[in-house]
């Protein structure tokens, strides 16, 4: 968790989009940028889930931080579209590696000491963390930005992901059983992923439902609609991010319950985010927050389900296949917001409980009593 808090406190993140428009980009060069970093990432998903199972998790983290830093130096030395284009490529790479690397490192560290059931409180407690680091990212960009200007944040950042990598040096190398040439080549690994039907409806469900969490993009859009003064915006948001704080650290318990309990949780949260779409006051926002914590506890309970079921030697790459999923699953959340606002969205999260009514289940262990639904 502390490399978790660490390599979010890039002050950079709360700035870049004003850093593009101040050095002079159109929004439509903007919204290019994001959409060639998108891209990257759903090249590299795959790609390197498979590297860190052949070569080294811990590697891979590792040289995320370096490849993170050195986006940001190219933001910082050569600030305009070239710059920002290559740092992009750069840092898209870099968020692959984390995607599968990290899930698979904290499930077989964990299961390397016989703690696999630790793995959704672990999880939880890490997504809470990337929430909540938030607030200290917040006031320290504010700080530098005034104190040195966009470089000065540029350069703090630089170092912030340089301090990540190395802290990741110090974690623990997992080496999960695999082929002779050291891990599951890229057709096998996703074969694993598509093989088993309980395996694959498993990955479909959790790249669903991260897919879903591309509706915080538009909290600070509903905010402001519902009558947020805009200087209360980040405010407001942050109050949304805190409640799914909240949610993701109460996974561990939320793992506990009956399977049943997770469907009628998310659509519990598609109510809420409907409520909230619905009302078009300040208060719906708390509807909204609420909303977003219950979600975050079915994510990371779905998460800790595909991590179950996962082999090993392919762990990182079938984490790799869900988080290209969730990519893709993200474009839908789009579309819906862009044909129907909040209720569209709320309705695509209803479309998704009867998939993790079907995919989470227990995975029973040898000799254990399935468990009664």
């Amino acid at each position: 968790m502390a490399w978790t808090a660490l390599s979010g406190l890039a002050p950079v993140y709360p700035l870049y989009a004003l850093l593009f428009l101040d050095t002079g980009l159109s929004p439509a060069q903007v919204s290019g940028l994001f959409a060639l970093w998108s891209v990257t990432s759903l090249v590299a998903e795959v790609p390197t889930g498979v590297l860190a199972d052949r070569w080294s998790r811990r590697g891979a983290l590792v040289l995320a931080g370096v490849l993170e830093a050195v986006g940001f130096v190219l933001w910082t030395v050569a600030p305009g579209l070239p710059g920002f284009a290559a740092g992009f490529v750069v840092w898209g790479v870099g968020g692959a590696l984390v995607s599968g690397a990290a899930e698979a490192l904290v499930y077989e560290a964990l299961a390397a000491v016989g703690a696999e059931e630790e793995f959704v409180r672990v999880q939880g407690a890490m997504t809470a963390t990337e929430l909540l680091v938030q607030v200290p990212t917040a006031l320290l960009a504010g700080v530098l930005v005034e104190a040195g200007g966009y470089a000065l944040v540029g350069w703090a950042s630089v170092g912030v992901c340089l301090a990540a990598a190395a802290l990741a040096t110090r974690f623990p190398e997992t080496t999960p059983t695999g082929d002779d040439d050291g891990g599951p080549g890229l057709r096998a690994a996703v074969g694993e992923a598509l093989r088993r039907p309980s395996l694959r409806l498993t990955v479909v469900a959790v790249a669903l439902l991260g897919g879903l969490d591309a509706l915080e993009e538009y909290f600070p859009v509903m905010a402001r609609d519902r009558g947020v003064p805009t200087e209360l915006v980040p405010t407001a948001v942050l109050g949304v991010a805190l409640a799914g704080a909240a949610g993701a650290a109460l996974a561990g318990r939320l793992g506990r319950l009956p399977s049943r309990a997770l469907p009628v949780l998310l659509a519990v949260s598609a109510a809420l985010l409907a409520a909230g779409a619905l009302a078009g006051t300040p208060v719906a926002l708390a509807a909204v927050a609420l909303s977003y914590g219950l979600y975050l506890a079915v994510l990371v309970v779905g998460e800790a389900r595909l991590q179950e079921q996962v082999p090993g030697a392919a762990r990182a790459t079938v984490t790799s296949v869900a988080g290209l999923g969730i990519e893709l699953a993200s474009l839908l959340v789009f579309a819906a917001w862009a044909l129907g606002s909040a209720l569209a969205v709320a309705a695509l999260f209803l479309a998704v409980v009867p998939i993790t009514w079907s995919a989470f289940r227990p995975t029973p262990r040898p000799g254990a009593v399935p468990e009664r639904r």
